[in-house]
């Protein structure tokens, strides 16, 4: 397992959308998007409804996120960072997740704004390699 360095922490909180990765039973990638957050050492998301990615993650654990920077002040590519890990589905509590997320992703002291939602699915990774462009660079290898 790999710890979440501060960089990444504070790339996180700027609320980039993270482009989650799955493998379908052939072997064929399916791609999502999703708000992720850090908890502990893990990148933690959730969904309100049991969707084709939790199918494939329940088949296969591996997963990618990626992620692009909002904004970007220099030449080159945007900065952007990829996690590589093992999944773990856990039934409930995407609410206080997609509430705890809202502050990055909308703004500050924002929550959720469809309440009423069902309990849905928390999804953690263990992340195993960190790499990409800016200060986490060097850290998966």
């Amino acid at each position: 397992m790999t710890a979440v360095s501060q960089a990444v922490r504070d790339f996180l909180a700027t609320g980039p959308l993270g482009h989650v990765v799955t493998l379908n039973p052939g072997g064929t990638p399916h791609v999502t998007l999703a708000w992720v957050g850090v908890d502990g050492d893990e990148l933690v998301w959730s969904t309100f409804f049991d969707q084709h990615k939790l199918e494939s993650l329940r088949a296969d654990r591996r997963i990618t996120i990626s992620f692009q920077a909002n904004g970007h002040s220099g030449e080159g590519l945007h900065p952007y960072l990829v996690a590589k890990g093992m999944a773990r589905i856990t039934q409930g509590g995407a609410m206080p997740v997609m509430d705890r997320l809202a502050e990055a992703y909308i703004g500050p002291g924002a929550v959720f704004p469809n309440r009423g939602m069902p309990d849905g699915f928390t999804i953690h990774v263990e992340v195993e390699r960190i790499y990409g462009l800016g200060p986490w660079m060097d850290e998966g290898d």
